[in-house]
């Protein structure tokens, strides 16, 4: 049987080098075709020479030197630069599936350009549906292209509804560790650093989406994307605070009843499920102890204290590109606030200022969000340097 040949978009993250770790668990299934990172030149050069693919892009061009040298003991794999070699290698005859485990809006034109070859796509960057969803799901339906989750959350879902995918979905409970600043006074959050918001409970993740849930925008970003992959409206989708992380998320039907996927925190099992669906493969690694896991606690999220939530709804309910306004700026005050830049509550302040100034259009198209997250990035980076005069 033929191996699957996969991209990887993102591969020295998170996401990607646990998906490396299914693949050499599945050498007989799958096959690494490309590999991409930023600026992680050394550990791309390290998984290259351990995965040997036919293609390597660094997407800092002033790596590609160093990458070069790295490399220069495996003249059988090509090396590219620059985001446009990074929206191109996705096009590549040969590949089957791209995991697309970018950070940011960076994964955005990559993941649309799969999406035009025909790949399927194991979707794991969440802000390319929350910046563009009616235009990625579009596409998607025209090339015929499967998008699969890769959250874990929406991973539970999807994998709630196989088997009840023609029955009405009453609503989606979508659940949230709550970050590491869950029990804290409104008080307490005026004075907490990165470091503090980078220690998560339950999830290994990189900074900036671990950023993010401490702040429930990751959250919010996972109502959008279960909006569009599910078409559920966002009144039907339900945030509960579950510091476990043991209930993945839920769908309620009709008639009441509730599904659920139960697990570890493990992400390699939502990434092996997207890469393997409809089939499951045996996977190596801790399983749930119902026995030892003595309770299961649901909270409703403090949208007062965690505004970045309520700024997320307002987006999704006003439409058109302001979920790309909200994305834009969010990135901007999570880079601030990892630099010290701006407080832990001041990312709110500086997202909300950027909502209210960015040009707002109601029916984008593909130029509109690309000048629109142009747009509000600037606005946002304006807010911060007057902050910090």
């Amino acid at each position: 049987m033929k191996k699957q040949q996969i991209c990887i978009l993102g591969s020295t993250g998170s996401i990607g080098t646990q998906a490396l770790d299914v693949i050499s668990q599945h050498g007989d299934l799958y096959e690494v075709y490309c590999l991409t990172a930023n600026n992680s030149v050394e550990k791309l050069s390290e998984q290259a020479h351990k995965f040997k693919p036919a293609a390597v892009v660094i997407a800092n061009e002033e790596k590609y030197k160093e990458l070069q040298d790295l490399l220069a003991d495996e003249p059988d794999i090509k090396i590219y630069a620059g985001k446009s070699a990074l929206e191109q290698i996705v096009e590549a005859e040969p590949i089957d599936m791209v995991l697309a485990a970018m950070v940011g809006f960076s994964g955005f034109l990559p993941t649309i350009n799969a999406i035009k070859a025909h790949k399927k796509i194991c979707l794991a960057n969440k802000e390319t549906l929350v910046v563009a969803g009616e235009l990625i799901c579009n596409l998607a339906k025209e090339n015929h292209v499967p998008i699969l989750p890769v959250d874990s959350e929406h991973s539970a879902i999807f994998q709630s509804i196989v088997g009840d995918a023609d029955n009405e979905i009453e609503k989606i409970l979508l659940t949230c560790s709550g970050g590491p600043f869950r029990l804290f006074s409104d008080e307490q959050l005026n004075t907490v650093t990165a470091a503090d918001a980078l220690k998560h409970p339950t999830w290994n993740m990189g900074a900036k989406i671990t950023i993010d849930s401490a702040s429930l925008m990751n959250k919010g970003f996972e109502v959008m994307e279960a909006k569009w992959l599910f078409g559920v409206p966002a009144e039907r989708i339900q945030v509960l605070i579950h510091p476990q992380s043991v209930v993945h998320s839920a769908v309620q039907f009709v008639d009441g009843a509730v599904k659920a996927q139960l697990g570890v925190p493990d992400m390699r099992l939502p990434i092996q499920y997207a890469f393997s669906f409809p089939k499951r493969l045996p996977l190596n690694g801790e399983r749930l102890d119902l026995f030892k896991q003595q309770k299961l606690e649901f909270f409703e999220p403090d949208i007062k204290k965690f505004k970045c939530l309520a700024l997320a709804y307002d987006a999704i309910n006003k439409g058109g590109n302001m979920p790309c306004i909200l994305n834009a700026a969010n990135e901007i005050a999570n880079s601030a606030f990892r630099k010290e830049q701006c407080s832990f509550k001041g990312m709110a302040t500086i997202i909300e200022q950027t909502m209210a100034k960015a040009t707002f259009d109601m029916n984008p198209n593909l130029d509109v969000y690309l000048q629109t997250d142009k747009e509000a990035r600037a606005i946002a980076s304006e807010i911060i340097k007057n902050i910090n005069e």
